[in-house]
């Protein structure tokens, strides 16, 4: 007993020390009503999902909300129906048990009230996966390829690519997050609709920002299609690699920054100067009336 009393004291003085301590509460509100906010990345003591950006994630977080009062309203009533079945057939109640083995009415109720619980489940749920296969109706593409452990964007429409690293935790700078802050991130303009080309380039990677509700894989040799549309109002979004991809996969987070039109005209500017991609030249054609000449292959 003296032991679970030490125990007890020991516990509550952490609560007191921790939880209950006036800097802690006050620390623990700003960041809840940060979250609420306009969060686009953890927080520390943040509930529920972060606030969705853009119709897919609105309309996903609507679906989980939905489902969130199903689960619970069913849940409530099994536990109910447990606690009036161990009051109402207890031994004490009944001492001759019934020996019933078979009631209709029961079983077409517990038959039919599923079947209907899951098609209304079903309605919002094929709404919003047909919602997402409307890739074409997108303003500009992007091509994102996973690696070990880093990522690289790609805008073929403007002949850029460039590749995303972490940064270290001794390299950041006033503003950057720890973990989640990248050397150059994938910019974008704010109210676009952009489908994304997700590929891999060795092992399986997984493309994922919670905020825009996007989560796709990255496999080698085969090319996803996502769309996102990023709301109005500059913001950076934030995600990881979410499919345990080698020894450094906690290291290769995903920085989606929205700007206004004419913010993002300047960095496109810029970027064609530094990420310009190199193209092949043109192979040079035999002129008319000369063969070319036949190399062939050799062991050696």
């Amino acid at each position: 007993m003296a032991f679970l009393a030490t125990i007890a004291s020991e516990v509550m003085a952490y609560m007191r020390k921790v939880i209950l301590h006036p800097a802690t509460l006050v620390y623990s509100l700003v960041v809840l009503l940060a979250g609420t906010a306009s969060a686009a990345q953890p927080l520390p003591w943040q509930l529920g999902l972060q606030p969705p950006a853009g119709s897919i994630a609105e309309m996903a977080d609507d679906l989980h909300d939905l489902l969130l009062i199903v689960i619970t309203l069913i849940s409530l009533f099994v536990l109910g129906l447990l606690v009036y079945v161990g009051i109402r057939f207890r031994a004490a109640a009944n001492p001759v048990p019934s020996k019933t083995s078979h009631h209709t009415v029961i079983e077409i109720l517990w038959t039919v009230i599923p079947v209907v619980i899951l098609v209304g489940i079903a309605v919002p749920s094929f709404r919003l996966l047909y919602y997402l296969d409307k890739t074409a109706e997108t303003d500009m593409v992007i091509k994102v390829t996973g690696n070990q452990w880093y990522w690289n964007y790609e805008y073929p429409d403007e002949g850029i690519a460039f590749d995303s690293y972490m940064v270290d935790e001794g390299d950041l700078q006033e503003g950057q997050i720890r973990l989640l802050s990248v050397d150059y991130p994938m910019v974008v303009p704010e109210n676009t609709r952009i489908k994304l080309l997700i590929t891999g380039n060795d092992v399986m990677h997984s493309f994922f920002v919670p905020s825009l509700a996007v989560q796709v894989y990255a496999f080698i040799g085969r090319t996803n299609e996502v769309w996102i549309d990023v709301p109005t109002g500059a913001q950076t979004y934030y995600g990881q690699c979410n499919q345990i991809c080698g020894v450094n996969h906690a290291y290769m987070p995903i920085e989606v920054k929205a700007l206004p039109a004419a913010e993002y005209q300047e960095w496109l500017k810029s970027a064609r100067e530094e990420f310009a991609m190199s193209t092949p030249s043109p192979a040079v054609k035999p002129e008319a009336g000369s063969e070319a000449p036949i190399v062939l292959a050799s062991a050696n």
